[in-house]
């Protein structure tokens, strides 16, 4: 049974832990405020580019961009994988690992004859994958800490320049997308070959203009391709980063409001055990003067 000084040093530990969750909680907000800010800004770009790629893709004509070729044979299949590169997020990284672990065996099914390869990005996915059978390419770990384009435009260039020599004939991402402060979602999106077939179909009918393109609607198309994709691995980075906080920010929460009715518990049995041992003593003096009355 615990002692009483026992339960005193542990209300005082679950006290420390509520006063670091709550200052780890007051910065998951801030940091969160500040991502749900650059995906929302993100967000509407990131759609237009896609809505004038399907527009310039209308036309089946301008297809000629390598980017766009459908393989017969798919040989080998490469998966970008978005985590964290922290923990103390509740089931943020645990689910995404667990999803990609998934969407690997869903490929190696879906290609029995294809070789996955990966491209980790964030600490947490490169250290589980690293300890596994999967062949990674490349590594991104640390990249959230200081989020810059330019690390997307790299991972963006690596899969491209891999898609186009032909060590990877399909190219998926898997991430955690920010929905709200307190859902997630993890999502797989196809990154190439690009088939913008579905897209093309909508943008031509909500939009019954005939535009005039200089120089000319291919050449426009493969321009604004390499900026369409980076985009796209940019976003990915972007919603993991709006998750992770969210995320984060519940899990602290939930850290303290668990840690402040544990202290409720404790105090509660320190406060029954401590009158109990006054009650103890009481009845011991009063059992002694008594004897020595008798006496």
């Amino acid at each position: 049974m615990a002692t009483l000084r026992d339960i005193r040093t542990r209300i005082a530990s679950v006290k420390n832990i509520a006063k670091i969750t709550s200052a780890m909680k007051m910065v998951a907000v801030a940091k969160m405020r500040r991502a749900q800010a650059n995906i929302f800004a993100a967000r509407p770009y990131a759609e237009k580019l896609g809505t004038m790629i399907s527009l310039l893709a209308a036309d089946q004509e301008n297809l000629t961009s390598p980017l766009f070729e459908q393989r017969s044979a798919v040989r080998n299949v490469a998966l970008i994988v978005v985590s964290a590169d922290r923990g103390l997020c509740g089931g943020f990284n645990a689910n995404l690992l667990r999803n990609a672990q998934n969407q690997v065996k869903a490929l190696t099914k879906q290609y029995p004859d294809a070789k996955i390869h990966l491209i980790t990005i964030g600490k947490r996915s490169t250290d589980f994958f690293t300890r596994r059978e999967v062949t990674i390419d490349a590594k991104f770990p640390g990249v959230f800490s200081k989020l810059e384009f330019a690390t997307a435009q790299s991972i963006g260039r690596l899969a491209v320049n891999g898609f186009l020599k032909g060590d990877y004939d399909k190219v998926q991402i898997i991430v955690n997308e920010f929905r709200s402060i307190a859902k997630q979602e993890v999502a797989v999106h196809d990154f190439l070959p690009i088939a913008p077939a579905k897209s093309a179909e909508k943008g031509t009918k909500n939009l019954n203009v005939e535009y005039i393109y200089e120089p000319s609607q291919t050449e426009v198309l493969n321009d604004i391709l390499p900026k369409h994709l980076n985009m796209q691995v940019w976003r990915a980075m972007l919603e993991s980063n709006a998750a992770e906080q969210a995320a984060r920010m519940m899990a602290m929460e939930n850290a303290t409001r668990n840690a402040k009715e544990l202290n409720r518990s404790l105090t509660l049995t320190y406060n029954k055990l401590r009158q109990a041992a006054i009650t103890t003593e009481i009845l011991e003096v009063v059992g002694g003067a008594e004897a020595l009355r008798q006496a």
